[in-house]
């Protein structure tokens, strides 16, 4: 059944979640440790009474349970490997790193992709590296930042620019969707601008359902960085990736592929669930990326901030031209605008606490959630996005330069993803990746 929520500053806000009375929410007074599963999540489970900040923790525990399960270890097929736990070997293949990217849907021409298990080829640059020196599992990273004339997952929102680390390198992205999502897109053709005229309708992708255990659509955006330098390599979750300079990214970028080992830094969840059709976002970062402005900077050095540099600008995007290329650009001086609540770092601290339990040390304890951003009223008449809490919710690798608190100006998942379209127009249900379709 669903519950209804309370007045909350004089307003009545309505609240949709799950009641699962059997498994009820983790809370912070629990004596045990929170469990680690590699299920996927697929409602939050909530118990009265209900409060605002109730919900929150419930939602930021499904963050984490979902944060869980995608980087469970994975079998040869992207299935989690249930007879090893989250962290047990070092940066082995996990969950999500099995699942479509953005690149491998949306093709040139339209071009109809290839199935769930079939992978598309790669850059022809790519190609002049020598197979037998590519590790098993490689990813493959060409996106470096969103550009005013091209839509891709490779930066920062509102096409602001590229993020540079302390190694004086450009941060890599990826979208990538779940077998659910990159089906309905396939079958309903959503992967060309032909296939959208067809459709020729607002789109409704497949929500997960906890009542038959369907697991509904689920898209991610990660970030990484190249190791080596400033950084270690056993503080970061790693993969091989071969990263590739694209052309049509940016005027006068040459084409080159590099085989490199990079570093997870940022990690975001878009979930849609039936409680949440405006999906539940969820966002995670390394915990070394930047110091949160007001507060003392804790940590001796960081992925994206230089304590020493007293005339740095900050959250400010690289002067053009952008050229990954370049050895060594200025790095970029970043700073959290909104601090991460009281609550979500106990949480965060509950959850590491867990994960040093089953793995001594482990490298998922360099992870943090920020926090979740979920609709209390999913079924407002007046607002699509569904009252948004909390508001506003940024990612410093992924919206480095639009963090803040000024509505139509600052990160904000759902109220941003509510403008999203087809190439023709229709509301694309809170995704820009039908746009990037040819």
């Amino acid at each position: 059944m669903y519950i209804k929520y309370f007045s909350y500053s004089a307003l009545f806000l309505c609240m949709s979640a799950t009641v699962q009375a059997e498994s009820p929410a983790v809370t912070k007074a629990a004596a045990s440790l929170p469990t680690l599963s590699p299920v996927i999540p697929l409602e939050i489970a909530a118990k009265p009474p209900f409060s605002l900040e109730s919900l929150q923790h419930d939602f930021d525990d499904f963050s984490w349970q979902s944060f869980i399960a995608l980087n469970w270890p994975a079998n040869a097929d992207g299935t989690p490997n249930t007879m090893s736990t989250i962290g047990q070997k070092t940066n082995q293949p996990v969950v999500w790193l099995h699942w479509k990217e953005s690149r491998e849907i949306f093709l040139p021409d339209g071009v109809k992709p290839p199935g769930w298990d079939q992978s598309n080829n790669v850059p022809d640059v790519c190609k002049s590296i020598d197979p037998k020196s590519i590790p098993q599992g490689t990813i493959y990273l060409t996106q470096v930042g969103k550009t005013p004339n091209v839509l891709d997952e490779s930066g920062e929102p509102f096409t602001t620019g590229p993020l540079i680390d302390q190694n004086g390198l450009y941060t890599r992205y990826e979208i990538l969707t779940n077998e659910t999502m990159f089906n309905f897109i396939l079958n309903n053709n959503l992967y060309s601008k032909k296939g959208q005229k067809q459709f020729n309708a607002d789109v409704d992708f497949t929500a997960s359902d906890s009542k038959t255990g369907q697991v509904g659509s689920i898209m991610l955006k990660a970030s990484w960085i190249k190791m080596g330098g400033k950084f270690d390599a056993t503080n970061y979750y790693t993969t091989y990736a071969l990263v590739y300079n694209n052309p049509e990214e940016q005027h006068g970028v040459k084409p080159a592929c590099a085989l490199e080992q990079v570093g997870l830094v940022g990690f975001h969840i878009a979930h849609k669930t039936t409680g949440e059709p405006q999906w539940i976002w969820s966002t995670f970062e390394h915990v070394a990326n930047a110091p949160t402005q007001g507060e003392l900077a804790s940590l001796s050095a960081y992925n994206f901030y230089d304590a020493k540099c007293t005339d740095c600008k900050v959250n400010e995007p690289p002067a053009r031209p952008w050229d990954p290329a370049n050895p060594h650009t200025k790095p970029t001086q970043v700073e959290r605008v909104i601090p991460i609540t009281a609550d979500a770092k106990a949480l965060n601290a509950s959850y590491h606490a867990a994960l040093d339990a089953v793995v001594p040390g482990s490298v998922w304890m360099n992870y943090e959630l920020v926090s979740t951003q979920w609709p209390t009223d999913a079924k407002n008449p007046t607002d699509p996005t569904g009252v948004p809490a909390p508001y506003f919710l940024a990612n410093t690798t992924l919206e480095t330069y639009i963090q803040g608190s000024v509505k139509q100006t600052s990160s904000s998942c759902m109220a941003c993803h509510n403008n999203a379209a087809t190439t023709n127009g229709n509301f694309a249900d809170f995704t820009y990746l039908l746009q990037r379709a040819q």
